[in-house]
């Protein structure tokens, strides 16, 4: 973004009282796929931050997917031109800070605003944030996952609305009464669909914590990916397709399972709350938003962007760049954010703001993400974790698809993450 004094700078003004009044200048790389209301809100965000720091231009640029995003900020960087910060996937945190090129946030806390501006944050969404004591990386665009469930085909099921299944046997049970099919036997509308392209991982995460196990070590250096709980949370994902036949058989996409379940395909849909402002514009029936049902307990992994900070540009550059998120992750930004697309807000804070209390009592659904995070787990994350990643996604789609048992599809996916976590073990 130009500001007023940076175009007078390259127009009219002197160079001598241009380098006196020189604007510090912060480039930060964001994931969005394409233009649009996301991108018009973060500018928006940008522009009250110019605004209030007249001294500080901001240049945002919008580069694709999470994947997408880090690909080009380290490419920047590389090759050497100024990225101070980056909003990058959460479960990025430990490869970034192996490779060096982030800074804690310690070294900018200094104030006691300071602190409690760090120590307010939901825990569980610190938890893939932080390391070896430091915080590495600050919430913004964080979700978890959440139930989206058509109200009114509970109705004309002879269902609750209200009453959203709360485990697993429930959402057997519940799944097959919102089973249609026409008068050839054929499925019009599933009972639900949970995505197994573009990030199972994260699905099978929440699976795996509702069975009482976790699919990492808190230092990111051992996975657990075959443990009994583990191959049996996967056998259910299989088994409300091939067994309870609820959902489709073989894998969901993610990509396109909002529209699914937005021309009713499915009653019940597990997704990003993420979703939950584009569901709530566009969806012609009512629509019902729980949290995830559990089995031995309840839960959902994290998920989404966090801040960072690079080791990138001078002291100036980066103690801006800090200015900058803290006003993005401030409690009225961070309400103001919720309530525009959908995503958790970062802090019991930005629920206490005026603007965000009186949007909930309008959109009841918009606090189901924030109060699941009392019971959320940190996403998968580990050393070389897009490697790790990869294998756990490929198990899981091998045993959705029947190319693999589920044991033996995880047994494979654990042998793999241990040959390439072995050496980061101390």
């Amino acid at each position: 973004m130009l500001t007023l004094r940076k175009w007078l700078c390259g127009t009219v003004l002197s160079v001598s009282a241009c380098s006196v009044n020189a604007a510090t200048e912060l480039t930060m790389y964001y994931p969005v796929a394409v233009g649009g209301p996301l991108t018009e809100v973060v500018d928006g965000m940008i522009e009250k931050f110019e605004g209030q720091h007249p001294d500080i231009s901001v240049n945002a640029i919008y580069a694709g997917n999470y994947n997408d995003a880090r690909i080009k900020a380290l490419a920047a960087l590389k090759g050497g031109e100024p990225v101070q910060t980056s909003v990058l996937f959460s479960i990025d945190m430990l490869e970034l800070k192996d490779m060096g090129v982030i800074r804690p946030f310690d070294d900018f806390v200094k104030t006691p605003e300071d602190k409690a501006w760090l120590n307010s944050f939901y825990p569980a969404l610190m938890e893939n944030g932080q390391s070896e004591q430091k915080t590495w990386g600050v919430p913004f665009q964080r979700s978890t996952i959440v139930m989206y469930y058509n109200k009114d085909a509970f109705r004309a099921a002879g269902l609750d609305p209200e009453k959203p299944p709360t485990t697993w046997q429930a959402l057997r049970k519940t799944a097959a009464k919102l089973v249609k099919k026409n008068s050839a036997a054929e499925v019009e509308r599933w009972g639900l669909m949970i995505p197994s392209t573009g990030y199972p991982y994260w699905m099978f995460g929440a699976l795996t914590k509702q069975n009482g196990e976790r699919l990492m070590s808190a230092d990111g250096t051992q996975v657990n990916f075959n443990s009994p709980g583990t191959v049996e949370a996967l056998q259910f994902w299989l088994d409300l397709s091939n067994k309870d036949q609820v959902m489709p058989k073989g894998t969901i996409e993610w990509g396109t399972l909002r529209q699914n379940f937005l021309e009713q395909k499915t009653a019940m849909m597990w997704h990003s709350t993420g979703n939950l402002t584009a569901v709530l514009k566009n969806a012609t029936f009512d629509v019902g938003v729980a949290q995830l049902p559990g089995n031995i307990e309840q839960g959902s992994p994290t998920g989404g962007g966090n801040f960072y900070l690079f080791r990138n540009g001078s002291e100036q550059e980066q103690q801006a760049a800090f200015e900058l998120i803290k006003f993005m992750t401030s409690p009225e930004q961070s309400a103001q954010w919720s309530k525009t697309t959908g995503y958790v807000g970062v802090s019991s804070a930005a629920y206490d703001t005026e603007s965000l209390i009186d949007y909930t009592k309008k959109v009841p659904q918009a606090l189901v993400a924030r109060d699941q995070l009392e019971h959320a787990t940190a996403e998968l994350a580990t050393y070389q974790a897009g490697r790790v990643r990869k294998m756990l996604d490929d198990a899981i789609q091998s045993a959705l698809i029947g190319q693999q048992p589920p044991k033996a599809a995880l047994d494979s996916a654990q042998a793999q993450a241990e040959r390439v976590l072995r050496k980061h073990r101390s």
